[in-house]
């Protein structure tokens, strides 16, 4: 009998009027083609509904690539599948009081060739305002730490990977500088076990984005 796998969302379901960065837009989500006029396009007892969404690329659980802080970096459309389906993942837990995460929380894992997933539990937080205040972060020297380790995508599920204090973002700088992507928003971590779990987080592949929502999961056997 085949071994059954088991899979984790690991990613926010995106809404009508839902707002993931205090002023920046939320997405508009309607009917392009509602089912009561398009039955005037079809025989009796057919009818469809055609969607339409407007929202900004930052949306959600979203991936960014390097286009997104470099113009010369590879953007949504150029990331590599295998760097995003089926990534062996590391998950590491962070204490709930810390919000400045140092390197000395990767110093002793392996992530060579894996994805690192932070797993801070401020998802709690999700839609409150507390989500968008003092929220846990990594330093400049723990992206150098995760680069020097080789890890080949890194995650979080906090508001900002970065610090918003100030408009320095030297973690996005670092990982996409050298081309490892970065998650943000995602939820769920808790329920992933910190080793031996896979992820899949492959965005649609539009040319010319440096960040796109990602239906984020985890599968573990």
């Amino acid at each position: 009998m085949a071994e059954k796998l088991r899979h984790i969302d690991l990613s926010h379901i995106i809404e009508d009027g839902m707002i993931t960065y205090k002023g920046f837009p939320a997405p508009v989500i309607c009917d392009y083609l509602s089912r009561e006029e398009s039955r005037n396009r079809y025989d009796a007892g057919t009818e469809f509904q055609i969607g339409k969404i407007e929202m900004i690329a930052n949306t959600g659980t979203y991936i960014d690539s390097p286009f997104h802080r470099y113009p010369d970096g590879i953007d949504i459309s150029e990331l590599s599948l295998d760097s995003l389906v089926g990534v062996e993942c590391i998950v590491v837990r962070i204490d709930e009081d810390v919000t400045s995460i140092g390197p000395d929380c990767f110093n002793d894992l392996d992530f060579c060739g894996k994805a690192v997933l932070v797993n801070t539990r401020w998802d709690r937080h999700w839609r409150t305002d507390p989500y968008f205040e003092n929220h846990p972060h990594l330093v400049e020297a723990s992206a150098r730490r995760l680069v020097e380790g080789e890890a080949i995508l890194v995650g979080i599920d906090s508001f900002n990977i970065d610090s918003v204090a100030n408009g320095v973002r030297p973690v996005h700088s670092v990982l996409l500088g050298s081309g490892i992507p970065i998650i943000e928003h995602m939820c769920n971590l808790d329920q992933v076990p910190e080793t031996g779990a896979r992820l899949t987080a492959a965005p649609v592949a539009v040319r010319g984005m440096g960040s796109f929502p990602v239906r984020a999961f985890a599968t573990i056997p």
